[in-house]
């Protein structure tokens, strides 16, 4: 499409994907969505980034980003019949991290129905020199029809001026402080010494149920009496910009030097299947299936500061807690990938003193037999301090698990570093005894069911 022409859309849902050619020296960039009346959002609330990835009324989602074919794209899903009747105007942007966009190559916005290969527009950006900021295109109403307008518009100001021109309250950098530790209860035990709990405290899960027996039974914590503090409600706090992405030159982050060593941590991953395989196979063990049915599973080991070891994932509703050892909870079991904000994990911060460390990975349950063209994304996000985010590399290898991130104490501060390690079971070995030999957690190991 030319700068400013224009085509109709199906009303449904659509994936945007906002792309560009990777290499040496080339700056990240990161999609983003304004939903506009009379020009201008509503509220901060109506701003939709990696730092905020979802809208309250469920009509714009950002998926986060894959890397594929030396080309580097980040996603954002649109569905248009749920856009509010007063939103006029979905504006699609894009904000370069680190340079400029005259320094990122073949730059260009795709609109495609979800689940379908046929594009339903595009746009390249060419010609851009300083610009740190730009929108690439908008989808407006038309006499009751949508259609998506191809913009070109550039900022030198990078994310926060696109931001504040169209309303957005942006929160500056100094501004952020660190929220002070919790009190600790008075029912608590001293940081580092730990009481064993009555036996219903036990982490030990029940035999019949498939998920692990810790080495040392008996050994568990006391749980602080409290419950877990609620989510905070939506405030009025302006919005920060600020994010970390994890990569292999600079893999390692101080959740306690961001100000995220309290509250909740969210573990998220997401995942888009491009192409159906079915098996590894060919004298080059290229990858040849993924099945539609795809359900990936993510699980954490977790050690606790007394040697409690123990595992958190779907197989033998071994959900976990928030409230009480090991202080970490899965949500749910999901099978989507992207289409419906992927699996979730979180931590409960306010109670770190009692982690030694904790490893999120992810097995493949069923519909698969490698990770092969699974684009994937992790994000941590703390409920204070910046959110951190990584992809993961193409799987080259027929593995069935994929050590993420590994979250460890260490002298007092709490360090999130990347993994994205693909495993690759020996015969008749499960993934997740796989990923406890390779970090060496040492725990026995039962087969489970879900």
């Amino acid at each position: 499409m030319p700068k400013g022409s224009n085509v109709p859309v199906p009303t449904a849902v659509l994936r945007i994907d906002v792309g560009w050619r990777a290499g040496a020296g080339v700056p990240d960039a990161d999609a983003s969505a304004l939903l506009l009346v009379g020009g201008k959002v509503r509220s901060d609330a109506d701003f939709v980034f990696y730092n905020q990835a979802a809208h309250a009324s469920g009509a714009v989602r950002h998926e986060g980003k894959r890397t594929a074919g030396g080309r580097v794209t980040d996603t954002l899903t649109v569905d248009l019949t749920r856009v509010e009747p007063a939103v006029e105007t979905v504006v699609l942007a894009a904000s370069a991290d680190g340079g400029t966009f005259g320094q990122v190559p073949d730059l260009a916005v795709e609109v495609r129905e979800s689940g379908q290969d046929a594009v339903v527009a595009r746009f390249d950006s060419t010609g851009a020199t300083v610009e740190t900021a730009f929108v690439l295109g908008e989808f407006y109403r038309r006499q009751g029809a949508w259609k998506f307008r191809a913009v070109g518009q550039g900022y030198d100001r990078g994310l926060e001026g696109l931001a504040t021109d169209f309303g957005i309250t942006v929160d500056e950098p100094q501004q952020q402080a660190a929220p002070p530790p919790p009190a600790r209860p008075q029912s608590a035990a001293p940081t580092r010494s730990l009481t064993p709990p009555p036996p219903a405290r036990s982490l030990t899960p029940p035999p019949p149920t498939g998920s692990v027996t810790p080495p040392q039974p008996g050994r568990s914590l006391t749980p602080p009496q409290p419950a877990v503090p609620p989510a905070p409600a939506a405030s009025a706090r302006p919005v920060s910009l600020s994010k970390v992405t994890l990569t292999k030159s600079a893999p390692t982050v101080s959740l306690s030097k961001q100000g995220g060593t309290s509250g909740a941590l969210r573990v998220n991953l997401n995942w888009e299947v491009r192409k159906q395989f079915k098996g590894w196979g060919g004298k080059l063990g290229r990858a040849v299936a993924l099945h539609n049915d795809l359900d990936l599973d993510l699980c954490a080991l977790f050690e606790l500061s007394d040697g409690t070891k123990g595992v958190v994932q779907s197989l033998g509703n071994a959900y976990g807690a928030l409230d009480r050892p090991p202080f970490i909870h899965l949500d749910g079991d999901d099978r989507t990938g992207a289409v419906s904000g992927g699996e979730n994990l979180t931590v409960n911060l306010d109670f770190q003193q009692y982690l030694r460390r904790i490893l999120v990975f992810v097995t493949i349950y069923e519909g698969a037999r490698s990770f092969a063209d699974l684009h994937a994304t992790v994000t941590l996000t703390p409920q204070f301090g910046a959110p951190i985010d990584f992809s993961l590399d193409e799987c080259t290898v027929p593995s069935t698990v994929c050590a993420l991130a590994l979250i460890s104490s260490d002298g007092g501060d709490l360090v999130v570093r990347r993994e994205a390690r693909y495993l690759v079971p020996e015969r008749g070995v499960s993934p997740q005894r796989t990923v406890d030999h390779a970090y060496g957690w040492g725990m026995n190991w039962t087969p489970g069911r879900k």
